[in-house]
């Protein structure tokens, strides 16, 4: 009898901590979760919403990720939180400056995936230049990223985590700063997890980001861009273009087999914009596919009647690239 219920009290803590491990696994993430959601979920809890506004302001705000450390929460509160709920944040694994001041991040996720961010300290503007997919599928011809293919998407919470590090690590969290979705991924390919973090990087008691501080680039995923015109919450827009002609961009965007050159046009131009906004369109040279007179005359010519500009880019050399 000894042995068996010596057997039964070991079965039983393996039981508990079983449980514990699937609850903690399976918590929910505070980064995660917009401002609305965690008021209900404090609610349903018998807490006052308004917490949730506090709680805000603590991890975006003032850039703190340890419950125990938002003080104005009651303490019994505080203890719930650490009990219930993860606050993820990614970790960064290296930190390189360049001469201009350009700063490269490579942060690590939770699950061990990894992916960059960047500092660009433009005058007048500082811009963060954050990633939203692992890896990217689009395939571009003169994109490192595109070699890798999709690891993943990204989750809300792990794109607005970047800014969150970001901010901290710059000291930047009473500057303002501008952010541009071009890093690792295709936004729009990640589409529902993308317009998640723009909500939650304009809610007032975050960050509280003027959308038009917000950038979003795509190479032209025709139905997710016809959904980002109906958006409430609306970043600029910036088309990854780079040649003017199917024939061209084919080569260079093999989503252009599917959505062509005078589709995007078309789409760009029903695109809902303010007086004195304009849609960007970025153009990488590469020496002796698109970059000829010719070629500038035929992108002035297509973009005739949209309100527009155009980036030009310089070629980002490197080994695989078979461009310069």
């Amino acid at each position: 009898r000894r042995a068996g219920a010596s057997g039964l009290r070991s079965m039983a803590r393996q039981v508990v901590r079983n449980v514990r491990d699937t609850a903690t696994a399976h918590a929910a993430d505070l980064a995660e979760l917009e401002r609305p959601a965690l008021e209900a979920a404090l609610e349903a809890r018998g807490h006052r919403r308004f917490h949730a506004r506090q709680i805000f302001q603590w991890m975006y705000r003032r850039g703190v990720d340890d419950v125990a450390l938002m003080t104005d929460l009651p303490r019994n509160l505080r203890e719930e939180i650490a009990r219930d709920f993860a606050l993820t944040t990614p970790a960064i694994v290296l930190r390189e400056k360049s001469a201009d001041g350009t700063e490269k991040f490579l942060l690590r996720l939770a699950d061990g995936k990894e992916l960059e961010s960047v500092f660009i300290p433009d005058t007048p503007s500082m811009t963060f230049c954050v990633s939203t997919q692992v890896g990217c599928a689009m395939a571009c011809a003169f994109c490192l990223t595109g070699k890798m293919g999709l690891v993943r998407n990204l989750t809300a919470g792990e794109i607005v985590g970047q800014v969150r590090v970001l901010a901290s690590a710059l000291d930047m969290r009473n500057t303002t700063f501008n952010i541009v979705l071009m890093g690792m991924g295709e936004p729009l390919h990640n589409y529902d997890e993308t317009m998640k973090a723009l909500r939650i990087l304009v809610d007032a008691h975050g960050f509280g980001m003027n959308p038009r501080r917000i950038t979003l680039s795509t190479v032209g995923l025709l139905p997710a861009l016809e959904r980002l015109a109906a958006e409430p919450v609306m970043p600029n827009l910036a088309i990854s273009l780079h040649a003017p002609t199917d024939a061209q961009r084919g080569q260079l965007v093999p989503l252009n087999k599917k959505y062509g050159v005078q589709e995007i046009i078309d789409a760009c131009k029903r695109f809902p914009l303010g007086k004195r906004s304009r849609i960007t369109f970025e153009y990488v040279l590469l020496a002796g596919v698109n970059d000829s007179p010719e070629d500038a005359r035929k992108l002035a010519k297509l973009l005739t009647g949209v309100k527009s500009k155009v980036n030009i880019i310089p070629l980002n050399a490197a080994a695989g690239i078979p461009f310069e």
